[in-house]
């Protein structure tokens, strides 16, 4: 078996049995009379101080017509109380009672004498690790849930107005216009017909139809068959940060591999310093001087990697 599948039954394994020594199973969290549910609603609103379904559901990532159903039986057990919204009679704003103040406390310090008998079983070093490690997972689960809403796939002749668009809007934002820029290549306004061959490729990132990402490859001008340059990466704002610029440049590089290429060459500025970090990450290597003649002389940082 794959290490990546082995890898996905062990995660798998382990969160089954966390969540059984969390003691939620059962239906009720730590002993007491209450859902796991309940009890997270009860603390986002001890940490916000009053909150509408809406921003429930927001921060407990979770369905609105669920967490209603929550918030109506804990207003039937006074532990939440519900008020009209003065200049909105149909919203309702929620908070704790101070019965579910109470409940609240002694849930936390149930939960707290938990964790501690647990980490008292570990070192100093051994609890770090706990702690990092869990940072970690669910920061990917966080990612991975960003990233659902998102498509990665070859680009159309439709795609063209868009994917100018968003080049045009990102090399504005960074104030990289006029002589020595990628903005006015004559492919910025056909990006379809100049990746359309068998040494080139491009990829968009849609959600709802809309183009929010892109990037692409081709033959590196000037250098020979054996280097490709990655070309007109850019992302919305809406997109960085969570993951998706990795998905995208990594299946971009396995896309040169299979055109036969061994080494991949990009340009890009300084200031862009999340793409630099991107390419630094996935180990490109910072280079002293442009490769090939790409004609934008106005870049400043200049990476290549070995494929």
């Amino acid at each position: 078996m794959a290490s990546g599948e082995t890898n996905v039954r062990e995660v798998r394994q382990y969160s089954r049995q966390l969540v059984r020594e969390l003691d939620v199973v059962d239906g009720v969290y730590l002993g007491t009379d209450y859902s796991l549910s309940q009890c997270h609603v009860l603390f986002e609103l001890s940490r916000h101080q009053a909150l509408n379904l809406m921003e429930l559901s927001a921060h407990l990532l979770a369905d609105k017509s669920n967490i209603s159903r929550t918030v109506k039986k804990l207003v039937e057990l006074g532990l939440v109380r519900a008020e009209k919204v003065i200049n909105d009679h149909r919203q309702k704003m929620f908070s704790l009672t101070g019965k579910g103040e109470k409940v609240l406390g002694i849930t936390i310090g149930l939960a707290d004498q938990q964790v501690r008998k647990a980490l008292e079983n570990l070192t100093d070093e051994q609890q770090q690790q706990v702690i990092e490690g869990m940072q970690l997972y669910a920061g990917a689960l966080k990612k991975s849930r960003l990233q659902s809403k998102y498509e990665i796939r070859k680009i159309q002749k439709r795609d063209n107005p868009q994917v100018a668009r968003l080049i045009q809007e990102v090399l504005t934002e960074y104030q990289a216009i006029g002589e020595g820029y990628s903005i006015d290549d004559p492919e910025v306004s056909d990006m379809h017909a100049y990746y359309h061959d068998k040494l080139s490729c491009y990829r968009v990132i849609t959600a709802d139809n809309r183009v929010v990402g892109g990037a692409g490859i081709g033959p590196l001008a000037g250098a020979g068959k054996s280097v490709c340059e990655l070309r007109k990466m850019f992302f919305l704002p809406e997109l960085r940060g969570f993951g998706m610029g990795r998905r995208l440049l990594l299946q971009l590089l396995d896309e040169a591999r299979d055109r036969g290429y061994k080494k991949c060459y990009l340009e890009t500025l300084d200031r862009m310093w999340q793409a630099n970090d991107l390419y630094r990450k996935c180990g490109f290597e910072l280079l002293a001087h442009p490769l090939g003649n790409t004609g934008h002389n106005a870049s400043d940082r200049w990476y290549a990697l070995k494929l």
